[in-house]
């Protein structure tokens, strides 16, 4: 089927994105979403393993020697490990414990005060991210419908890529929120992309300034996902240490997959629909 006969039923495609959207929240108020040590508290550590210990044997001695029963093994390959703690570990005890089985490489330990700090701060900086970025694209249209189109579109985006983190265990963190406030710059960069394209151009048919701007987008989401894919690749079987790089291009990948659903199915068939109504 060519693109043209394709875009011509748009009306059923803008109910794809749509769907989607519901499955996610529906996901995210089923399974909630998994909290980073930085929010909950807690402690993150990756140790270089001196002598041979398997992964079950380090978590009950950790377990065992801090007298909690909350830890993690997070990765355990290549003499590595990264351990989460769920309490506030003291450093010493814990350097005493892992002396002789495993040097530590870096320690993180967050109190729940300042956990929940970073909590309040992280959803203010996304609601404000959403209004500034709304009201923006409300002053650069001066126009309801495509405006609306390019927002809903946007927070489609999002609550995909938190769908996504809910379904797959991402957990949110200081480095996945930087990770959603880059996708809401990338969302409202394509959709206005299309909305000006589209609505602002007057040579060709409405189907041709699309796919004029669709061979932009494509071109654009393919090279965004292809780095985060490469990035993915690199840090799981070179440096599983890094799991914060990890979860930032986890976190773009859906995104950015989603972005491409959003921006091409509902925005543009909402910008059709409404320039082929006469309103414009």
């Amino acid at each position: 089927m060519k693109i043209e006969t394709l875009m011509e039923s748009y009306k059923p495609l803008i109910a794809v994105p749509i769907i989607i959207t519901i499955i996610a929240l529906a996901i995210l108020a089923t399974n909630g979403l998994n909290e980073s040590v930085d929010l909950k508290g807690g402690t993150i550590t990756t140790l270089q393993l001196q002598k041979s210990i398997s992964q079950d044997e380090l978590k009950s001695m950790i377990e065992n020697g801090l007298n909690t029963s909350d830890v993690t093994v997070n990765s355990f390959s290549n003499n590595q490990a990264t351990v989460t703690i769920g309490t506030e570990a003291d450093a010493n005890t814990f350097t005493n414990l892992m002396n002789g089985t495993a040097t530590i490489l870096s320690y993180r330990s967050v109190g729940a005060v300042l956990s929940s700090a970073a909590l309040t701060q992280i959803i203010y900086t996304l609601i404000f991210a959403f209004l500034f970025m709304s009201v923006t694209v409300f002053i650069v249209f001066r126009n309801f419908v495509p405006s609306m189109a390019v927002i809903l579109a946007a927070l489609s985006d999002i609550i995909i890529a938190a769908g996504g983190m809910s379904l797959f265990g991402i957990p949110l963190s200081l480095a996945s929120v930087g990770a959603l406030l880059l996708l809401i710059g990338y969302s409202v960069d394509t959709d206005i992309l299309l909305t000006a394209r589209v609505l602002k151009r007057r040579e060709g048919t409405i189907t041709e300034r699309a796919i004029n701007a669709m061979k932009t987008g494509f071109t654009m989401a393919a090279a965004a996902i292809g780095s985060m894919v490469a990035l993915y690749v690199i840090v799981l079987f070179f440096i599983p240490s890094a799991a914060t790089l990890q979860n930032i291009a986890e976190v773009l990948m859906i995104g950015l997959a989603a972005d491409v659903i959003a921006t091409w199915l509902m925005n543009l068939g909402i910008l059709r629909w409404y320039m082929e109504s006469g309103r414009r």
